[in-house]
Formats: C-alpha cells, sequence, structure tokens
C-alpha cells in the first residue's frame, strides 16, 4: 500500500478549531411533556456510551456497518438494527475512550477540567446518524430538535462520522447550531466548502485529494490507458466526474467505465441475462492492463463482480482510499483484491496512542458488561452465547448462525482485522486535536493580566459573515452568474481606471493627463518623456557637437590664417569660409533638438538645420560648377573666361538659399511646427515632442536638400576626371555620396519611432552629414596646410598642366 502522510492538515485543525467550540443556548427549564417532539423510526438497540464531564464531547461513530428492518413478534411497527460490527471500526471507539481516559489522566491538557462524552453508535445510516446527534443535544432518549433537557451540559463539539453520506448529515444540523464537527472519514469535496460548511473539519484528505494522488501513481508508472469500475448511483457519478477530470489533466485516458449495482435490474429480470455477463464481455474486449475502483462500492455491489475473478486476475486492480482503507471489505472479496494496489493515508502517532497490547487485551463482556458493541463482536467473531436469551434468538434470527458456550480466555486481539498493519487511528487524531484546542481556550480564559487581556482582545475580533471577502481599492465587483448578489469576484480596474474605495461597484477614468498608480487606488500625474539635457545620449550628443564645432573653428582659423596660400586660394576660397560657417552652424543646431520642446524650438528645428544645410550643399554645388568652368576656361580663346569670378558662384549659392528659405517661409505661414502631447502611445506616458504640421511642408524641405545634394553629386561625379590640379570634385563626390546616404536611410528610421527616439535620429542625421562634409572637403586641405606644406606652392598645383 502507498501510505499518505498528513500531518499539515492536523495541524490546520489544531489552528483553526480554536475559535468554533460556541455553545448553543440551552433551556434550564425541563418538562416531563416538551412542546414538540420528534418522531424518528426507533432502533431496536441503541449502542451509547455515556460518561459526563465538565466539557463534553459528543460523538456519532460509525461501528456497525448498515442497518435492516427489523420487527419484533409482539411489535406492529418496524425498527432500525444495526448488524455486521467491523472490529477496525470498533478499534476507532476503542481510541477515543482510550483517548480521553487518558486526557483526564493529565492534568495540563484541560487544566484539572475533566472531558467526558456522549457517544453512539451511527451503524452506517444517515437516519441513525440524526438521531444519534439530536439524541446528544437533547439529552434524552428521545429526541427533542432545539431543546436541551441537560441545562448543565457544556458540549464543545462533535466527532464523526466515517462516511461521507452520514457526515454530510450531521454537518448540516450542527452548522446550525454553530457546533465544530470533526470527521475522521469523511472524503466529499463538498465539505470542503466553508461558506456552507464553515465549523467542520475533517483528519483525511478529501476526494479530489487522493484522486489526485491516484492519478500520479498512475502517471508514475505509464498507465495511460485504463478502465474504471464505480457504483451506478449519484455518489458514484460525482466521484467519476471527479476522477475523470483528475486523470484528464495528467494525460491518463479512460477506456471503458462499468457501472455496478447490488439489485437485479429490469434487463436481467426480461432477459434472464445476469449484470455480471454485461460486465465480462466489457472486461474480456478491454486492451487496458489496469482497472481503477472508484469511490466507495458496498459489498452486495461487489458479489456481481466475484463472478469475474478469474478475469481480474489478469488486470491490476487499483483501488481508491475509500476501498484500501477498509481492510473487511477487501477480505471479503479477496479474489478480486488480492495482489492490488491502494492509497491509504496513515497518520504519525499521536500521545495518546494506546500502543500496549496488553490494555487492548483488557477489552472483554466480562470486564465491560455494559459495552453491547463488545458483546456483539464476540457473538459475530467468537460466536459466543450472550447472557441475554433474547438477544440470542435475535442473532440467529439475523446471521443465520449458531452460538456457543464459550471458554472466556478470547481476546479481541484476535479477531481477524482489529489490529492490522495499516489501521490508522483517525478518531484518536480527532480527539487530540479538539482536547488541545480546547486546553487552549481554557489557557487564554484564565489569564487576568492586561496583557493577557489585550492579547485576548486582539485575538480572533469581530467575526465576519459574507459570501466574498471585500474588493479591496483597486478591484471592482463583478457579480457571479446564477449566483447571490452578495457572491461577486473581485477583478484588477482596466488600464487608466481606479477604485479607491473597498467594493466599488465599477472603476473611474483617471483624466487625460494622469494614470493610475499601482495599486490603481489613485491618480497621479503621468510622466513625461522627451529628450531632456540630463539623458546620457543628450549628453553624449552635445559633447559630440561641441567637439566637431570646436574643430570647425580650428580649420576656419587655420584657413584665415593661410588667406593666401595656394592651397586656401584654389577652387574659390570665400566658398569654403561660407561651407565651413554653414558647418559650424548645423553642429550647433543640435542643441535646439535638446531640453523640453516648445512651439518656438519646434519651429527653429526644421528650419535652421534646413537652411544651414542648404547653404552648405549650394556652396559645393557652386564650387562643382566653378571647377568645370575654369576647366573649360584654360582652353585657348574659350568664351568661359567671361564667367570666372565670384558673380557666378556668389549667384548659384543665393538663388540655391533662396529657394530653401522660401519654401521654409511659406511652410511657417501656412502650417508650422508645434508642440504636441502624445497621451495614447505609451500608456501612463505623456511624449512632449514636435508635430510637423504640414508633412508636405516637411517632406519639402528635406527633399530639396536632397535634389541640391543629388545635381551636386551628378556634376562632381562627372568632373571627378579632370586634372587634380584644378578641381576637389572627387571630394565632393564622396561627401554627397554620404550626405544622400545619411538622409535616405534617416527617412524610414524617423517614421518607424516616437517621442525622443525620433529626436534621436534626427540629431544623429545632421551629426552624421555633418562631420562627413568637414572631413571629405577640408581634411585633404588640412593635411597639406599642416603636413604637406611644399605641396602647398602654385608651381605644385600647375605642375601637372605644365
Amino acid at each position: 500500500m502507498v501510505r499518505v502522510t498528513d500531518i499539515t492538515n492536523a495541524i490546520n485543525l489544531i489552528i483553526y478549531i480554536i475559535v468554533l467550540f460556541l455553545v448553543p443556548c440551552t433551556s434550564t427549564v425541563q418538562t416531563i411533556n416538551p412542546a414538540c417532539e420528534l418522531k424518528i423510526i426507533p432502533t431496536y438497540e441503541d449502542y451509547e456510551y455515556i460518561q459526563e464531564g465538565d466539557i463534553m464531547i459528543g460523538g456519532a461513530l460509525t461501528v456497525n456497518s448498515y442497518t435492516i428492518p427489523f420487527r419484533y413478534a409482539q411489535d406492529g411497527y418496524l425498527r432500525m438494527a444495526c448488524v455486521d460490527v467491523f472490529p477496525e471500526y470498533y478499534r476507532q471507539l476503542v481510541d477515543l475512550l482510550i483517548a480521553i481516559k487518558q486526557i483526564n489522566q493529565s492534568p495540563n491538557v484541560l487544566l484539572n477540567l475533566t472531558l467526558g462524552y456522549h457517544i453512539y453508535d451511527s451503524c452506517g445510516d444517515p437516519r441513525k446518524a440524526v438521531r444519534s446527534v439530536l439524541q446528544i443535544l437533547s439529552g434524552t432518549r428521545e429526541p427533542v430538535p432545539n431543546y436541551s433537557c441537560v441545562g448543565k451540559r457544556n458540549i464543545a463539539g462533535f466527532i464523526g462520522d466515517l462516511s461521507s453520506e452520514n457526515t454530510v448529515a450531521i454537518a448540516q444540523i450542527l452548522n446550525l447550531y454553530g457546533y465544530s464537527q470533526i470527521s475522521y472519514g469523511a472524503t466529499d469535496n463538498m465539505l470542503s466548502d466553508r461558506i456552507s460548511f464553515p465549523y467542520f473539519f475533517r483528519t483525511t484528505q478529501s476526494d479530489r485529494g487522493h484522486y489526485f494522488v491516484l492519478s500520479k501513481l498512475l502517471k508514475y508508472f505509464g498507465w495511460t490507458w485504463v478502465g474504471i469500475i464505480r457504483l451506478d448511483d449519484y455518489g458514484g457519478e460525482k466521484e467519476h466526474q471527479l476522477l475523470k477530470s483528475i486523470l484528464s489533466n495528467d494525460g491518463i485516458c479512460i477506456e471503458f467505465t462499468i457501472k455496478i449495482t447490488g439489485y437485479i435490474s429490469r434487463t436481467e429480470i426480461e432477459t434472464n441475462i445476469p449484470n455480471y455477463m454485461v460486465y465480462k464481455r466489457v472486461i474480456e474486449e478491454s486492451t487496458a492492463s489496469v482497472i481503477v475502483f472508484c469511490g466507495t462500492v458496498p459489498t452486495s455491489a461487489v458479489g456481481e463482480l466475484i463472478h469475474l475473478s478469474d478475469l481480474f486476475i489478469k488486470k491490476t486492480i487499483i483501488v481508491s482510499y475509500n476501498l484500501a482503507s477498509s481492510m473487511h471489505f477487501m477480505d471479503y472479496a479477496i479474489e478480486i483484491f488480492n495482489g492490488s494496489l491502494g492509497i491509504t493515508q496513515m497518520l504519525l502517532g499521536s500521545s495518546y496512542s494506546p500502543e500496549n497490547t496488553q490494555v487492548l487485551k483488557e477489552f472483554h463482556p466480562s470486564k465491560y458488561p455494559k459495552d453491547k458493541l463488545l458483546e456483539d463482536i464476540w457473538m459475530q467473531y467468537h460466536s459466543c452465547l450472550s447472557k441475554d436469551p433474547a438477544k440470542n434468538k435475535a442473532y440467529e434470527k439475523l446471521y443465520s448462525g449458531f452460538l456457543y458456550n464459550c471458554s472466556g480466555r478470547e481476546l479481541i486481539t484476535n479477531v481477524r482485522h482489529f489490529d492490522n498493519k495499516i489501521y490508522s487511528p483517525r478518531v484518536l487524531l480527532a480527539v487530540d486535536i479538539m482536547a488541545r484546542a480546547l486546553g487552549i481556550m481554557i489557557s487564554l480564559a484564565n489569564r487576568t493580566t492586561e496583557k493577557a487581556k489585550k492579547e485576548q482582545n486582539y485575538r480572533n475580533q469581530v467575526p465576519k459573515s459574507q459570501c466574498t471577502d471585500n474588493c479591496l481599492p483597486g478591484f471592482r465587483k463583478v457579480p457571479k452568474p446564477g449566483a447571490h448578489s452578495c457572491c461577486y469576484n473581485c477583478v484588477p480596474c482596466s488600464n487608466g481606471e481606479i477604485a479607491n474605495t473597498s467594493d466599488s461597484e465599477n472603476c473611474v477614468h483617471c483624466p487625460k493627463m494622469e494614470w493610475p498608480n499601482e495599486n490603481r487606488t489613485q491618480c497621479i500625474a503621468k510622466l513625461e518623456e522627451f529628450l531632456s539635457y540630463s539623458d546620457i545620449i543628450s549628453i553624449i550628443f552635445s559633447a559630440i557637437s561641441i567637439l566637431f564645432f570646436l574643430i570647425t573653428m580650428l580649420i576656419l582659423i587655420l584657413f584665415i590664417k593661410n588667406w593666401g596660400t595656394p592651397i586656401v586660394r584654389a577652387n574659390n576660397r570665400s566658398l569654403s569660409f561660407l561651407l565651413l560657417v554653414s558647418i559650424k552652424l548645423s553642429f550647433l543646431s543640435v542643441f535646439l533638438f535638446l531640453g523640453r520642446p516648445v512651439d518656438i524650438t519646434c519651429m527653429l528645428r526644421i528650419i535652421t538645420f534646413g537652411i544651414t544645410f542648404s547653404i552648405a550643399v549650394s556652396s559645393l554645388l557652386a564650387k562643382t560648377i566653378m571647377v568645370c568652368v575654369a576647366f573649360k576656361a584654360t582652353k585657348p580663346g574659350s568664351s568661359w573666361r567671361k564667367w570666372l569670378g565670384v558673380k557666378l558662384s556668389n549667384s548659384v549659392v543665393l538663388f540655391c538659399s533662396s529657394i530653401q528659405i522660401i519654401i521654409c517661409m511659406t511652410w511657417l505661414a501656412i502650417s508650422p511646427p508645434f508642440q504636441e502631447l502624445d497621451i495614447h502611445t505609451s500608456p501612463g506616458t505623456i511624449i512632449i515632442q514636435c508635430n510637423e504640421g504640414s508633412a508636405i511642408g516637411f517632406y519639402s524641405v528635406i527633399g530639396y536638400m536632397g535634389l541640391l545634394a543629388a545635381v551636386s553629386f551628378v556634376l562632381a561625379f562627372l568632373a571627378r576626371s579632370l586634372p587634380d590640379s584644378f578641381n576637389e570634385a572627387k571630394y565632393i563626390t564622396f561627401s554627397m555620396l554620404l550626405f544622400c546616404s545619411v538622409w535616405i536611410t534617416m527617412i524610414p528610421a524617423y517614421l518607424s519611432t516616437k517621442g525622443k527616439n525620433t529626436v534621436c535620429v534626427e540629431i544623429f542625421a545632421i551629426l552624421t552629414s555633418s562631420a562627413g562634409l568637414l572631413a571629405c572637403i577640408f581634411l585633404p586641405k588640412c593635411y597639406v596646410i599642416l603636413i604637406k606644406s611644399e605641396m602647398n606652392t602654385k608651381t605644385h598645383l600647375l605642375g601637372n598642366k605644365m
């Protein structure tokens, strides 16, 4: 057997049961004829165990397995007769009696208070269980609902029952009065509902827990193709659906399901075909080697399967907790369950556990003559005659057996299954938990210091009675379909919404310029995003811009100092100075893109770098044109000589720059750029950016610069083969190639980014293109001026031509 230890469950019971021992109001007035009376089917024998104490524990334990209708010869009505005592069930009762005895012998447990008990055998019948609980509450043999005939009795709680069917019936009554209940065998998942059964606890796992372990066991061995046998009733169907769901989660498939009954069906009567023949055909045709017995299957139903024991030998039988924990049941059908695999839940030993075999040997009818169950065990398992002739006759009538005079040396430990290896003292644990909880309550009640009073007031507060816990701020209530209005789900507020009170019906939208905090309980100002001066990328751009500005200034100073040298005078030195100034201004225009954008900076950004770049490219275009004109003019009698001079170059620069200025002014007049607050792109963030105003104006500025660069590139490319002495066409070609490449790749990057990333793309394009112009046009000249000064002569420049 696979053993499942559950000490956590027991600890939780110790903790939670402290606040649940509530004593209902009882009447101190006793009357012979109560005002109301409950008529329940009387019993042939009431198995009652009672011992008064300062604090009482009630209990309904299953010892007899079931009830049958029984009638005395002189009676005119039927009675319930409890039959078939199971020794291991009686062992649970023995544990309870011994445990309470040891508790009372330990003064430290209940602080010198005595613990009493009032126990009935429920006989595995819900009707008998309900009757027993009402008898304990009423304090009389005949139950009187909502009335106590024992005014001074303090009932702390109840132990029981074994089966889920009995336990649910008991719990529905005890919940009305607020009594705590600890079951030692009920596994129904329904009992885990803390709303319906707030005072219920148990020392075993629920069906879900047991089936979860069973499923993991099947998965561990790779048994993913199984058959299921279950009882054909409502409980069997419910457990089957639960097991099927859990198996499905672990990828285990069910080949077949057999529904067995303990009665002869109409089909069997009409066709004369026994049920087990139908089961036989299903099992024979199946390919699954593993069969799972689901839930509780009574012995009467298993009787149908005994005929198929030869088929079960070829299969591996897996039994659920309810079957594996009942050795007598498996012993009844040993032909089927021999060699089967079962799962049971074992509990660790307790301080009150009767480990001494001698204690068990003392349980004998001669020592406990009032113990009717003990006498029944001697009659049923030792075939001993009772001293009551009427009881002997009733036994022979019920069991169709014969009784004999016994020697008196028979022992209860010799009774089969009274003390088996898989026995688990679940009742013992329940009593232990209840006693410890009582001890803690008594200890708290006896404290008189101010500190203890504060601690007691702090522990456990006004009780709550809600279907659903309050929805915290930041959440809103969502009704559950088909449930009461008091039962609802709590869901977080949606993006952009808050709820600053508990149990909010609806969440409230934040204003446009605000956003919820992390807990969604209040609206706070949105974060503003722009390329500020403190950003690392801004510092890097600023440093690069200043560095290149200083380099441009040094080159300008160098050219001024070498104003009259041939290398400076060549190709129109005024254009070189104009180009240096425009490049310098381009580097400085970067600072217009940094910081918080406003309308004026948005207008100056594009216009400044557009005009400065147009001047720079126009200067290069003028240089290229002058190279071509100068080459043509060197030929004898050429008419191109009249175009030599600064007028042509100045006119080209002025004309080309004026067109860009007109485009920019028109853009500013019609639809200028402006500051824009983007609150939609990034939730919780306000992106402060520049809107171009007119997209046509923006792309016209960029397009015109591209046009100038393309014309310069074409002319420079055509003039690249002219003698080096006269031109710098190949340097202009490289500079324009770099310039066009940068701005062509900038456009898609510009369109695919938002916020400060867009600004970074623009700054990168300005710095790269400006640095490219500076490097391609002026670095070769600086190299000649500073390092190769011997080349800076007219003779050298005209050397190739001569």
